[in-house]
């Protein structure tokens, strides 16, 4: 029974064997090994192989014959092969020999057809290039004859059209390289022109505006003879017919000046695509003539021919700019004009009215010496006071000349506006609200502006800027008097629902501000000098106890005390401001000298020399220069330097750095990078001056201890800066 199953097995091997691939035979061969038959198994195989080798055998003599009548059939084929290769070269000779003759006439027809093709290219090249020639001819003529704008329109159509149909040829690499050569030259030729014409129309503005004039004259039948009247009707002329000047068309302004350069060059520039460079370019220039035009002239004031000479350059610039308005295309634009006409009015009304009060103006209280002289002064300003009535004569009066001046011709102003209107025809509402509107113009405009002028002159010294802070005060207070002044004349109460408020209250606070800074900006300026002075020996040794404060601090000092007496009549709020700023401004300065990186050494003697000076500004501080402050506020403006100074000079590390950070510390305000960095300035003084220092005990000592110190502090800054 083993022996069927094992001869089962082993067939099943050997057609496994047979019909699985020779890489996975492996585990098949293994099952053969591991069984106890394995003799058997062998003889298996042997007799299985001999079997396939008869099987192989009986195929091969079954297939034998046909393959020995195939290598027959194939010798009888070779010998025909090379009979049909013999005749297939004959026939090619033959044919070759027969088809020269083709061959030749075909050359001929192809070398035709290229010669018939040549010329049609060289009739349609031509046909591209000659027109671009004739177009390249009729720039020449436009260029020679001036004819600018067709030349660009000819240089588009050439560079665009004919140019690009033509092709590559040399003569169009020349045109195109000349094209932004001849477009460069158009542009420069139009700016030239458009210069000429500026400088056409400053000649000509004088003889325009006295056209203009003229028409105004005749259309409004108001006399013009003084120039303060001329004035007025021009302010007025903007608040209730803005474009009264300027919309002015005289009929001579085309035959004095000729405008195609403008409208030539600007049509030039549209083509270009450069038309916000040339209107930026026209309004920037336009600008520049237009404030020529309104700086008056030096002696305009002497004669009133200077004044008929700066109004009509004012208003022939103005009908220029307003016909160049009508005939362009946003050239120029109302916005532009009204702009320019904005500052036309205010540097009027500041070379005509107040700014010659201002220059003439002494910035000194008006002595009165009679009642006499005191009235005429109150008829003029409304002064209220009844401390000044009560003092005898002499006595002066806090304001200068500039105060009544300024308030009698806004009175006269008023006045004007006033006689204006009567020609006008409006309702007695309408005149009090164009008086007010234009009174507020004038006081914000151009009393402002003249205010800040005279404040920001360079002559201008603390004196007189605080002269301009008692005048703008008094001028302030006056504003009222003016409202109801108004309303007197126009009979409209001043708490009418529509009544326009004055803005001269603004106006002169705005000013009075201004002049302080400036004060406090002039005041540490001078300062400044006095500090420039400053020659500290920072390598000096110890000072005995009766060294004496630096010499340019007791002139400094002796300076400020001169000039905070003058202060006494400014605002208390005014004068404590300035002094806490120049008593900061000279601390901070001399915390800089301290500190200044040029400075690599300082001896202890030169800290003794600054804490004597500090000194010295504590004592000024104490003795009130001004008025107004409580207890000790003023001498916190040392208090930096003063608790740097002590800490050095009393060696008081062990409180200092114990004591950081804390509210109660004794030298709160000593910054310890400040410390720091004088401290290490120190070392270095003595390591340079101390050239034996090693063989001393105590100077080791004392180096020793500035190091331990200079480490505790960094070790400070690094744990707070954490």
């Amino acid at each position: 029974m083993a022996s069927v199953e094992t001869a089962a097995e082993h067939e099943r091997i050997l057609r496994e064997i047979e019909s699985t691939d020779t890489n996975c035979i492996g585990p098949t061969l293994r099952s053969v090994y591991d069984g106890h038959e394995h003799g058997l198994f062998m003889d298996k195989l042997d007799a299985r192989i001999r079997n396939h080798d008869r099987e192989i055998e009986k195929m091969c003599n079954h297939h034998f014959q046909g393959f020995v009548d195939s290598i027959t059939e194939l010798l009888k084929v070779r010998g025909e092969a090379q009979k049909l290769k013999s005749q297939v070269i004959d026939t090619n000779r033959h044919l070759q020999d027969d088809g020269k003759d083709l061959i030749g006439s075909m050359e001929e027809l192809q070398q035709c057809r290229v010669q018939q093709r040549n010329i049609a290219s060289t009739i349609d090249k031509l046909t591209h290039c000659l027109p671009v020639l004739e177009m390249y001819s009729r720039l020449q003529e436009q260029m020679k004859a001036k004819r600018y704008y067709p030349a660009l329109r000819t240089l588009e159509q050439l560079e665009r059209t004919c140019l690009p149909k033509a092709g590559q040829y040399r003569f169009c690499s020349i045109m195109s390289e000349n094209i932004p050569k001849l477009r460069t030259q158009i542009r420069d030729t139009a700016m030239t022109q458009l210069r000429d014409f500026l400088e056409s129309i400053r000649k000509h503005s004088d003889k325009i505006g006295e056209t203009a004039i003229k028409q105004v004259r005749e259309n409004f039948t108001v006399s013009l003879k003084t120039p303060s009247l001329i004035f007025s009707l021009g302010f007025q002329a903007n608040i209730k017919h803005r474009t009264c000047f300027v919309s002015l068309q005289v009929p001579g302004a085309p035959d004095l000046v000729d405008f195609s350069p403008v409208y030539r060059c600007l049509h030039i520039y549209t083509v270009l695509g450069l038309r916000d460079v040339f209107e930026n370019y026209y309004r920037k220039q336009r600008r520049k003539q237009a404030r020529l035009v309104l700086q008056p002239h030096s002696n305009m004031h002497e004669t009133l021919e200077g004044y008929r000479r700066y109004f009509n350059q004012i208003v022939g610039f103005f009908v220029v700019e307003d016909h160049v308005l009508h005939t362009t295309q946003g050239l120029v634009n109302r916005a532009y004009v009204e702009e320019l006409w904005e500052l036309a009015l205010s540097k009027i009304i500041a070379a005509l009215r107040t700014h010659s009060v201002l220059d003439q103006d002494n910035y000194s209280p008006i002595p009165v010496s009679t009642e006499q002289e005191y009235r005429h002064y109150t008829s003029q300003f409304p002064l209220q006071d009844p401390e000044l009535e009560k003092l005898p004569f002499p006595k002066k009066l806090p304001f200068s000349e500039f105060v009544p001046k300024v308030y009698c011709q806004l009175k006269e102003f008023i006045y004007a506006c006033l006689k204006y209107s009567e020609d006008l025809h409006l309702s007695s509402t309408e005149v009090d609200d164009m008086i007010r509107k234009s009174t507020n113009l004038l006081l914000t405009r151009t009393l402002s502006h003249c205010l800040q002028y005279a404040i920001k002159k360079k002559n201008v010294g603390l004196a007189e800027l605080v002269q301009v802070i008692i005048n703008t005060t008094h001028l302030e207070q006056s504003c009222h008097y003016l409202e109801e002044f108004i309303s007197n004349i126009t009979n409209v109460p001043p708490h009418t629902v529509n009544a326009t408020k004055l803005y001269g209250t603004s106006t002169f606070k705005d000013a009075r501000h201004s002049a302080e800074a400036e004060i406090y900006t002039s005041l540490n300026a001078k300062i400044d000098q006095f500090l420039q002075l400053a020659d500290y020996d920072w390598l000096v040794s110890a000072q005995g106890d009766n060294a004496e404060a630096s010499d340019y601090l007791i002139d400094l000092i002796a300076f400020l005390r001169s000039t905070f007496s003058v202060f006494t009549n400014l605002p208390g709020k005014v004068a404590q401001t300035a002094c806490m700023s120049a008593c900061k401004h000279i601390s901070t300065s001399l915390m800089q000298l301290l500190l200044d990186p040029e400075v690599r050494q300082i001896s202890m003697g030169a800290l003794h020399q600054l804490y004597i000076d500090i000194k010295e500004c504590e004592g000024f501080a104490r003795a009130g220069p001004v008025a107004g402050f409580q207890g000790d506020t003023l001498l916190l403006a040392f208090s930096d330097l003063r608790q740097l100074l002590d800490l050095f000079l009393q060696w008081d590390w062990s409180t200092y750095l114990a004591d950081y950070g804390k509210p109660t510390c004794k030298y709160l305000r000593v910054n310890p990078h400040t410390a720091l960095a004088l401290l290490e300035k120190m070392r270095e003084s003595n390591r340079k001056n101390n050239m034996f220092a090693q063989f001393r005990k105590t100077d080791r000592d004392r180096q020793k201890l500035m190091d331990t110190i200079i480490k505790q502090l960094r070790n400070l800054i690094a744990q707070h800066h954490a």
